[in-house]
């Protein structure tokens, strides 16, 4: 009772100090109806889509109390974050129920899948002052991207800025943390360059979770014409990070466990634009290196060491015609795992895309059906069809609805793996589920609002499972599940109404998820009946005086198979054109929760930072 004694004392103190001078601080400098989302084979605007899409924007990331990705995730509703380590040293992520492996990571469009093992969706080459804006799409993406984008896909867009500057960003707090993060942009008339470096490191909140964290970035884009464009980028982690009860079970004997990971990305993309068409070829390349100790100071007790290379070329079109707008495209990719515990792995996959986007009825109406069809060396040829269907009953108002068959691939991990704990199953078939989705959006005036209903039929769902406590943990395609729900959001932002608000953003989401378990034979199940059944967000900016902003984050969990948790976050913030000053609180209610069933999360964490930016 006291602690929400405290959280109430803190709003009111918030709401009566706050005056009426300009912010100086624009919370929303993008019109989110005209961003065209890259996460998506045919390249349409947030508006014109028929399905559901966040966007988080830059100025929304810079306002969230966090320090990754994963945290700034956390805030959007259907999405499940699952951390083991802090602060993006390593987290799974699913949509709708989801597990950690069906849900698509990319960057700028570059699939961030992993053949070793899913945990590694999440370990993104980049620091949080390089993203422009976060696109989330919600529901079966198969068909857009290939197998894996199961319950959705996630897409992190980098930037490359026009202005040319030089910026630094310090940062420190509790439990030894600290971080700086460089950049420097350098644009000229047809050629824009952007640096970046980036570290961040903890003692840990507790015994053997400290980490060390380092990202490098380099992009480019070169004018070659009015029409023409090459992009450039290359990126580089590496994660050294103290991993208790990361893996195994919630027992001191796996307190001293130690992991490793390097993370590299490179991407090469040639675009063109005419009035009829618009192209985008590229060849990329991510490699991943995982090595991992059971006793920290004493790896050879076990050790295991994975490198995946995966290696992408792609090219994709729109046409336009009176007909309406066509996409069609070809991607090849050649996968490497050399591993001491997997052995040599290789996999070679070719998907198909077709899509055709048609606009009727004066543009009220609008269908998109679609077709991938892709080719596995190991698993043979699978065909994902999908359809979205929107209807604008008017202006702001668009009923939607779309079905698509999906897939996940198992990982080399669940076909191969084996240690004194763990035995992988090489009989393992594919996941495969049908989605459909129906919904409604209202978008006007600062104020965009989504209700959406969803089911997911899933056939031959791949858990780990065991019998008892003393028989080895084995994959195995469990059962059906389906799932069904629905998540409601509201966003409400009333720049609309003049600059002078002290109200600046408010966001509130609540999704629901119901699952029907499946009666598992083998009584214990590691990922599968993890769901969340409740889901309730909220969030709020608003301005206290001058260009002085507050934020809070809170989020409301109730998980099928763990206590459900309630967890506040807030962030002070001053912000003028060269400088910025911010001071955060995590968990401030210092709530004891778990977001898996063996690493408890941190409770009460204060950090604070400064940015600054010299131009010319």
């Amino acid at each position: 009772m006291r602690d929400y004694t405290i959280f109430i004392f803190i709003c009111l103190w918030t709401m009566t100090a706050s005056a009426q001078a300009p912010i100086g601080i624009d919370t929303s400098n993008i019109e989110l109806e005209s961003v065209v989302v890259q996460a998506n084979r045919l390249q349409l605007p947030v508006s014109e889509n028929s399905q559901t899409i966040n966007i988080i924007t830059r100025q929304q990331i810079e306002n969230a109390p966090v320090n990754s990705v994963a945290e700034v995730l956390q805030y959007i509703g259907g999405i499940d974050i699952r951390q083991r380590g802090v602060h993006g040293v390593q987290a799974d992520v699913s949509i709708r129920g989801g597990t950690f492996d069906q849900v698509l990571v990319l960057i700028n469009g570059i699939k961030m899948a992993d053949p070793q093992t899913g945990h590694h969706m999440m370990n993104l080459p980049l620091n949080m002052d390089n993203i422009e804006r976060i696109e989330i799409l919600k529901g079966p993406a198969a068909r857009m991207f290939g197998a894996n984008a199961f319950s959705g896909a996630i897409n992190i867009v980098t930037k490359v800025p026009d202005e040319a500057y030089a910026q630094i960003h310090l940062e420190g707090g509790e439990n030894s943390l600290g971080g700086v993060t460089a950049s420097v942009a350098l644009p000229t008339k047809d050629f824009k360059q952007y640096f970046s470096f980036g570290k961040q490191f903890s003692d840990g909140y507790r015994f053997n979770t400290d980490y060390e964290i380092s990202n490098y970035l380099y992009q480019s884009e070169y004018q070659l014409s009015a029409n023409q464009k090459i992009e450039i980028l290359g990126t580089f982690s590496e994660r050294q990070f103290g991993a208790n009860r990361f893996y195994g079970n919630n027992t001191d004997a796996f307190a001293n466990q130690y992991e490793e990971v390097q993370t590299s990305l490179f991407n090469v993309a040639y675009k063109k634009t005419g009035a009829k068409y618009a192209i985008n070829t590229r060849f990329n390349w991510r490699r991943n290196q995982d090595e991992y100790h059971f006793l920290r100071n004493n790896p050879s007790v076990f050790r295991n060491f994975h490198v995946s290379n995966v290696i992408g070329l792609e090219s994709h079109a729109d046409f336009y015609s009176k007909a309406g707008t066509t996409g069609i495209g070809v991607e090849l990719n050649s996968v490497y795992l050399r591993s001491n515990n997997l052995g040599k792995q290789d996999r070679r996959i070719g998907t198909l895309f077709l899509e055709h986007r048609a606009n009727l009825l004066n543009n009220q109406l609008d269908i998109t059906p679609g077709l991938a069809v892709s080719y596995y060396s190991d698993l043979g040829t699978q065909f994902f069809p999908g359809v979205d269907v929107g209807y604008k009953i008017k202006s702001g108002i668009k009923l939607f609805a779309n079905a698509g068959y999906t897939w996940r691939v198992p990982t080399f991990t669940d076909l191969f793996y084996e240690d004194s704990a763990n035995l992988g199953n090489p009989d393992l078939e594919p996941e495969s589920a049908l989605s459909y989705e129906a919904g409604v959006k209202y978008d006007k005036k600062g104020v965009r609002a989504n209700l959406s209903w969803f089911v997911r039929e899933g056939t031959d769902l791949i858990d780990w499972t065991r019998a008892a406590d003393t028989l080895k943990w084995q994959p195995s395609n469990i059962a059906n599940l389906t799932v069904s729900g629905f998540d409601a959001s509201l966003d409400f932002n009333p720049r609309f109404f003049g600059n002078n608000n002290f109200i600046k953003n408010v966001h509130l989401a609540y999704t629901y998820i119901d699952a029907e378990l499946p009666e598992v034979e083998t009584g214990i199940s590691r990922y599968v009946l993890e769901n969340i059944n409740h889901q309730f967000i909220a969030g709020l900016d608003h301005r206290i005086f001058g260009k002085l902003v507050h934020s809070f984050r809170f989020r409301y969990v109730d998980r099928a198979s763990m206590e459900d948790y309630s967890v506040l976050d807030l962030k002070l913030s001053w912000k003028a054109k060269k400088y910025s000053f911010y001071i955060a609180a995590n968990n401030i209610l210092d709530t004891e929760y778990f977001e898996t069933n063996l690493v408890e999360m941190p409770g009460r964490w204060i950090f604070g930072g400064a940015k600054f930016r010299f131009t010319k």
